[in-house]
C-alpha cells in the first residue's frame, strides 16, 4: 500500500478552491470580507459559504428554474443533507463542496449539532411561506445563527489539533450577528420574497403584525450587542468580521431612511470599500444607532 499523500492533497486542495469560486460568483460582499480574514481562518469561511450558497440554490430559485418540481428539490435537498453528515463523518465526498465543507467540520469541531438545524430551515422554505414570531425565530436560529456558530468554530478551532468550544459570549455574539444579517436581507428582499417566491419572513405585509421599524430595532440591538464582541475574536479574523458587520450596519441605517420601498436597498461599491478599509485599520465597529 502506498502512503503517498498527494493524490487527496491535490483533492483537498481543489475542492477549497471549488469553494472560493462560489463565494467569489455569489457574494461581493462577503468575498470581500473573506479577503481580510487571516490565512488560517479564510478556506474555511469560503467552504462554509459554498455549501450553504448551494444549499439555498435549490429552495430558493434555482432548482424551480431548472424544471424541477417541489418534491424533487425537497429530495435533493435531503440527499445533500445525508451526503453533508456522511462526509464528515468519514472524510470524503465526490461533491467538491461537500467535501471542502467536511474538511472544515472536522478541523474545527462542526458537528450535526450545528448541521441539522441548518437543513431543517432550508426545509422550511419548501414547506412553509408566512411566518409568525415563533417560527420566525425558529428559521433564523438555522439559516443564520448556525452559520455564524460555524464560522466561530473556524474562528477558535482553525490550526489547531482538538477542537474546543467557544467562549460563550462568543457565541452569543455570533448568533446575534447571524440574526441580523438575516432580518436585514430579510427586509431587503421583502418584495420580491412575497411577490415571486410568495413567503412572509417578518410578517410586516398584513394588518397587525409587526412593524419596519419594530424589527429595524431588533437589528440594530443585535448589531450593537454583536460589535461589543467582536475585539474578543481572534486577531486574524477582527477585521473580516468588523467589514461584514459594518456592511450591514450601513444597510439598516439605508433600509431605515427608504422606508417601505420595492427598491432593493444597496450600499455602493465605494462605501463598501470604504468600510474594509476602516476595518483593515482595525477601527472599531460602527454603532448601529448612530
Amino acid at each position: 500500500m502506498t502512503t503517498d499523500r498527494s493524490a487527496i492533497t491535490l483533492y483537498d486542495r481543489t475542492a477549497r478552491d471549488a469553494a472560493a469560486v462560489v463565494i467569489s460568483a455569489y457574494s461581493t460582499s462577503f468575498g470581500l470580507a473573506a479577503r481580510l480574514l487571516g490565512p488560517r481562518v479564510r478556506p474555511h469561511v469560503r467552504s462554509i459559504y459554498a455549501l450553504v450558497r448551494v444549499a439555498d440554490e435549490i429552495v430558493d430559485g434555482s432548482a424551480a428554474q431548472a424544471g424541477m418540481p417541489l418534491a424533487a428539490q425537497r429530495r435533493v435537498l435531503d440527499a445533500l443533507e445525508d451526503e453533508t453528515l456522511v462526509a464528515v463523518d468519514e472524510g470524503f465526498s465526490a461533491n467538491l463542496i461537500v467535501h471542502a465543507f467536511a474538511l472544515t467540520a472536522r478541523e474545527c469541531g462542526i458537528g450535526a449539532d450545528l448541521m441539522r438545524p441548518f437543513f431543517a430551515s432550508m426545509r422550511t422554505d419548501l414547506e412553509v411561506t408566512s411566518h409568525d414570531a415563533g417560527s420566525h425565530d425558529s428559521y433564523v436560529y438555522g439559516s443564520a445563527e448556525v452559520v455564524g456558530l460555524m464560522c466561530l468554530q473556524t474562528f477558535v478551532n482553525a490550526g489547531g489539533s482538538h477542537p474546543r468550544p467557544a467562549d460563550p459570549d462568543l457565541v452569543d455574539g455570533a448568533r446575534r450577528l447571524g440574526a441580523a444579517f438575516q432580518d436585514v436581507n430579510f427586509l431587503r428582499d421583502l418584495p420580491h420574497d412575497v411577490d415571486s417566491l410568495g413567503r412572509d419572513y417578518l410578517g410586516v405585509t398584513g394588518a397587525g403584525t409587526a412593524s419596519r421599524i419594530e424589527v429595524l430595532d431588533r437589528i440594530d440591538a443585535d448589531l450593537d450587542a454583536a460589535g461589543a464582541i467582536i475585539p474578543r475574536l481572534p486577531s486574524d479574523c477582527r477585521r473580516a468580521v468588523t467589514a461584514a458587520h459594518d456592511l450591514f450596519t450601513a444597510l439598516s441605517r439605508r433600509l431605515r431612511r427608504a422606508g417601505a420601498t420595492s427598491e432593493r436597498v444597496r450600499v455602493p461599491n465605494g462605501v463598501k470599500l470604504g468600510l474594509a478599509a476602516r476595518a483593515t485599520v482595525g477601527a472599531a465597529p460602527l454603532r448601529a444607532g448612530s
